[in-house]
């Protein structure tokens, strides 16, 4: 069908009510062979909605992943940097959901692996570690993520992941940091947060660390 509508010199381009365009709608769902089509139409691949959002984000986000190549591979050289709504870019939101796959690829592509979210100061790092998604910090790690980032509250990933009692995680962590008791913005260390959400196991790793730390090991 979508065939046939581009051999009738349907507009490819053409937005509705809310700036979406069939390139939008085709990736956010996945539908990589009429993403094909698209691309093969000169369909904009850079166009944003009202939000601000860009079809690589929501093809990123929703963990797309052969659309996702798709776009980056497209002659219209998508942006890896455009940014949701002032927010977030593509790879924040596949960190954010745990997408391995299309993490891997937005790296490839050289997306910036440091790049906060004006929102909150999050980098995708954080946002990984919060959720608990320990593929995904891996990656990020392996691509040089700062590790000392701090969000607009203080906060470094090792706070979010122990916060959340994200053990395989706080063990990545630890091993890419140098001080275990950084405090975020109202005082607290990685230890005060998992001591306050009863994560045993977390509350262990950081006080093995210290101690590791204290004897110069």
């Amino acid at each position: 069908m979508v065939r046939m509508l581009l051999e009738a010199k349907a507009d490819v381009n053409v937005e509705d009510n809310n700036r979406l365009t069939a390139m939008y709608w085709a990736a956010q769902n996945g539908h990589e062979a009429v993403v094909k089509l698209l691309l093969q139409a000169k369909a904009d691949v850079n166009v944003r909605d009202v939000n601000g959002c860009t079809v690589l984000l929501r093809a990123a986000e929703n963990g797309h992943e052969a659309v996702v190549k798709l776009l980056l591979e497209a002659e219209g050289h998508v942006n890896v940097e455009n940014v949701y709504d002032s927010r977030c870019t593509a790879l924040y939101r596949a960190a954010e959901n745990g997408h391995e796959a299309v993490v891997k690829l937005l790296l490839e592509a050289n997306a910036e692996v440091n790049m906060k979210s004006i929102y909150d100061g999050c980098t995708a790092l954080h946002i990984a570690a919060q959720n608990g998604h320990e593929a995904v910090v891996k990656l990020l790690l392996e691509a040089e993520a700062d590790v000392n980032v701090k969000d607009k509250v203080g906060q470094i990933a090792l706070h979010r992941a122990a916060s959340g009692g994200h053990e395989a995680v706080v063990k990545l962590l630890l091993q890419a940091i140098t001080d275990v008791n950084v405090r975020t913005g109202y005082g607290c260390t990685a230890l005060h947060l998992a001591a306050r959400n009863r994560h045993e196991a977390v509350v262990k790793l950081l006080l093995e660390a210290k101690g590791r730390r204290q004897r110069g090991g």
